[in-house]
């Protein structure tokens, strides 16, 4: 797997409904990218973003143990509870607003599990490539609602050493949160690879539209684009920026 520059600049829009599906008795879970049983070559990723699961987990089910290698996973909760549990004896108890990672590295083994017994879980399992392969497995969650409550957009995971909630072995990407009122506009980064998830209610992107939630844009060299919240109760969105992207 290597990295190349940019291409040319392009506004990709994807909607919800065109997104790969999977679903089980326990399981409902929207792909953004070819994942599983689902594959299509030519969506296997955007910049450095492999995976974007948008999951909602029944309530006392989950994934069970599995294994991971070399990889950065940053799990985002929308709504509910979900419990961390791997094989380096880290734990921990998931909800809006904890910004979570785990690095695979060279092995681990964890679970994902819905504790409620009431309540189901939403949330946004996102995986990038890491810049150093085979290093040692590790953990780390903050909790970030203070810093969302102020609004705009807030960096939650970056390999550049800037001031984010937690850090991503990888230097070319950063993920932002953000919960945005009614009609607050923030400007979307400038950067060569920008995956734009709508979590939440709906937003206006310049020269794009309008974006529902589970819509997704992929900016290619496009510039800072402004995004403003339409949802009658706010807006929440993911984004990713990546220096480069991937060739398999």
């Amino acid at each position: 797997m290597n990295t190349i520059s940019v291409k040319p600049s392009e506004i990709d829009i994807r909607r919800a409904r065109d997104r790969f599906h999977t679903e089980i008795s326990w399981l409902d879970s929207w792909h953004s990218f070819s994942f599983s049983n689902h594959y299509d070559p030519a969506n296997t990723h955007h910049g450095l973003l492999l995976v974007s699961n948008d999951d909602t987990v029944k309530a006392g089910t989950g994934f069970r143990t599995h294994p991971h290698e070399d990889m950065e996973i940053v799990t985002w909760v929308l709504d509910g509870e979900l419990e961390h549990k791997d094989s380096e004896g880290n734990r921990g108890i998931l909800y809006p607003g904890l910004a979570q990672r785990m690095s695979a590295g060279t092995g681990i083994r964890h679970s994902e599990m819905n504790p409620r017994s009431d309540q189901d879980v939403h949330f946004i399992q996102m995986w990038v490539v890491p810049d150093t392969r085979r290093i040692t497995p590790g953990y780390q969650q903050l909790d970030v609602n203070g810093q969302l409550a102020k609004g705009g957009l807030v960096p939650v995971a970056s390999g550049k050493g800037d001031n984010s909630a937690i850090s991503i072995h990888q230097k070319g990407a950063v993920l932002w949160a953000g919960r945005l009122q009614l009609g607050e506009t923030v400007s979307v980064p400038d950067n060569a690879y920008v995956h734009l998830y709508v979590a939440k209610g709906s937003v206006q992107l310049e020269q794009a539209g309008r974006l529902n939630a589970g819509d997704a844009v992929r900016l290619t060299a496009a510039g800072a684009r402004k995004l403003t919240a339409e949802g009658a109760t706010g807006s929440e969105v993911l984004i990713w920026e990546s220096d480069e992207t991937m060739v398999f």
